[in-house]
């Protein structure tokens, strides 16, 4: 078992409160991503866990025992940096055996592990080879494969991909989900990128200025936000948000005024309402092209991005256009006049003063 706790952990630098009073458990064996924009805490956060980075106040626990005060080799966890953090002089073999010789491990127990992890990592080719001679995934390889031979009981994996390229990322991405079935540890991950975190997680913990916006599943993130920062975070293009107003309510339905029309929601009001201005929320894939009378909205497409299985269509809106996802093979171009329909069951409503989630 190697349960992560954090609790009512504080990081300053300086005036600046960088992480906040904050607070989760990371269940065993799991892959739980920490996912956010640049500068909300989550690199700092996961240097916190491994013993890199001192903590103001606050505990941190793995398998019910509190880390603070031991070093990061005490701590049992290995970390991947985005950089690879390889030795250019070293082959990969000395690369992945480095942590086992300052260990003091036997000659034996060494060369077993490193050859393990070069099997599962598909590099025993590479054991005499130096940095230099390998691409940009087969390093990162060798950096997991130098974690991996420590057997930790957490691996920290700190923006692991970001310095491949996109090909490159989605075979890494791969890779890792299959390296956290084979070896059942605890991983967490932090990235910018919410595909790696949507496909990859178990549990996604969404930072905000240093504090959890939300955590959850991919997939309720995704359909149930619990906030404007979420809702727009999470999908990409990102939910179209929209000025509206609630005319009247009553428990199954909402009167909503929207892009100079009248709307009917089914839906009911789940917190306070401060102010009958909202922010309509819908994402590009619950509006859909009308072809008929029967139409919510039209308004003229400005740019058509034609991306192979999917078409994203950009159309004029005072403020932000709005977004709506077609058919791959869709023959609308810039210029056209689009009549959409709103799937208002999935749609969302927001509080336009503190951002939460109302409907």
């Amino acid at each position: 078992m190697s349960e992560i706790e954090i609790k009512n952990l504080n990081k300053l630098y300086g005036k600046a409160h960088v992480i906040k009073d904050f607070s989760v458990k990371v269940k065993s064996q799991s892959f739980t991503t920490l996912v956010g924009p640049s500068g909300c805490g989550k690199s700092t956060l996961l240097r916190m866990i491994a013993g890199l980075e001192g903590i103001n106040s606050g505990t941190i626990s793995i398998d019910d025992r509190v880390v603070n005060d031991l070093s990061p080799k005490e701590r049992n966890i290995a970390m991947v940096f985005q950089s690879y953090a390889l030795y250019p002089h070293m082959t990969v073999f000395d690369n992945m055996a480095f942590g086992l010789k300052l260990e003091k491990r036997s000659k034996e127990e060494i060369k077993e592990r490193v050859h393990e992890a070069a099997k599962t990592l598909q590099i025993e080719e590479y054991l005499q080879r130096k940095p230099k001679q390998l691409s940009g995934g087969q390093r990162q390889r060798v950096a997991i494969g130098r974690a991996i031979t420590r057997k930790p009981k957490v691996f920290l994996f700190d923006e692991p991909l970001s310095n491949l390229d996109a090909a490159l990322r989605v075979q890494m991405r791969i890779e890792l989900a299959k390296l956290h079935e084979q070896l059942d540890a605890t991983m967490v991950y932090v990235t910018h990128d919410q595909t790696e975190a949507m496909t990859l997680s178990d549990e996604i913990i969404v930072l905000d200025q240093g504090e959890i916006s939300q955590k959850g599943i991919p997939l309720d993130l995704y359909n149930k936000p619990n906030n404007l920062f979420v809702a727009g975070f999470i999908g990409s293009p990102k939910m179209n948000f929209i000025n509206a107003k609630i005319n009247s309510q009553n428990t199954d339905k909402i009167d909503l005024s929207l892009l100079n029309k009248s709307f009917i929601l089914p839906k009911n009001i789940q917190g306070q309402l401060s102010s009958e201005e909202v922010k309509f929320g819908i994402r590009p894939e619950d509006i859909h092209v009308s072809d008929s009378t029967d139409f919510d909205w039209e308004s003229k497409a400005f740019v058509v991005e034609k991306l192979g299985s999917s078409t994203f269509v950009y159309l004029e809106n005072e403020g932000e256009p709005i977004v709506v996802e077609c058919a791959g093979d869709s023959s609308i171009k810039s210029g056209d006049m689009i009549k959409v329909k709103f799937d208002l069951s999935k749609s969302h409503l927001f509080n336009k003063e503190n951002t939460n989630i109302l409907a």
